[in-house]
């Protein structure tokens, strides 16, 4: 089943759409919900309790478990893949896959022992383009478009059902070696600031605007399915090419300096 897909859920306004998207996990088979800054799920406010009638029996024990995190990168950090969902396009949305398609290049994740995350924005305006980029692929749900607005657990079923269908021809298989699972988002992030510094530092960047450069690095990283011990490797090279980068930014004031170091000629 789902039981490695988290379903993540970016500053909810209604307590009741947490509950129905519980209600849609438990007949796809996911059991992981995270919240991230939502506006309302205060226990004092009585927030959880407005969603449980909407969870129903089957969807209690899932909502019971529901994690809230201040951040999209805390939700997200054990995941080998992240998929977002947008219903805008243009900019950096350009590449979007149907439902159908981000299951079967999820599916395979899920299939070998990883994890996967499916972000979900507010209700009223959708993930921004920040919260896109901790996004290594977009997903987009076809609509008439006459009516294209989606309620949130509408949209979350229809992708864990998409999801729930590629299980059938990617059954579960035991975990991967520690060393040859893939790279999890906390490892991609710290691999895309990596080669972010090591290019800088080689001036293939543009300091004065470096992220616009990355952005199709992050896609490409989150594309890739790096292993983990490959990106031990690229993280060794990005180390090296740095350690040679500063030897050679330090190679003229070396050669300039006389030989007793003193800055005096003898």
């Amino acid at each position: 089943m789902l039981h490695n897909l988290t379903v993540v859920l970016v500053k909810t306004r209604f307590p009741e759409n947490v509950g129905m998207v519980a209600r849609a996990c438990a007949n796809m088979g996911a059991r992981d919900i995270v919240l991230v800054d939502p506006e309302r799920w205060s226990e004092a406010d009585g927030d959880p309790a407005k969603a449980v009638p909407l969870a129903t029996p089957k969807g209690q024990d899932i909502l019971s478990g529901v994690r809230v995190v201040g951040t999209l990168a805390e939700a997200v950090a054990d995941c080998a893949v992240v998929f977002g969902t947008t219903a805008r396009t243009g900019g950096w949305r350009r590449e979007l896959l149907s439902p159908e398609r981000a299951a079967a290049e999820a599916c395979p994740v899920l299939a070998g022992g990883d994890r996967v995350a499916v972000v979900f924005g507010p209700e009223d305006r959708g993930l921004t383009n920040d919260e896109i980029e901790h996004c290594h692929r977009l997903l987009t749900i076809p609509t008439a478009p006459e009516a294209s607005s989606l309620n949130l657990a509408q949209a979350v079923l229809v992708v864990l059902y998409e999801c729930l269908k590629g299980t059938a021809t990617h059954p579960f298989r035991p975990g991967p070696a520690p060393d040859s699972r893939l790279a999890n988002h906390a490892e991609l992030e710290l691999l895309h600031d990596t080669l972010r510094d090591t290019l800088l530092a080689i001036d293939y960047l543009r300091a004065d605007n470096p992220d616009y450069f990355m952005m199709p690095v992050r896609r490409f990283l989150g594309r890739t399915r790096l292993r983990r011990h490959e990106f031990d490797l690229v993280m060794g090279v990005c180390r090296q090419v740095k350690r040679m980068a500063a030897l050679a930014n330090a190679a003229p004031a070396t050669e300039n300096t006389p030989p007793d170091g003193t800055g005096n000629a003898n």
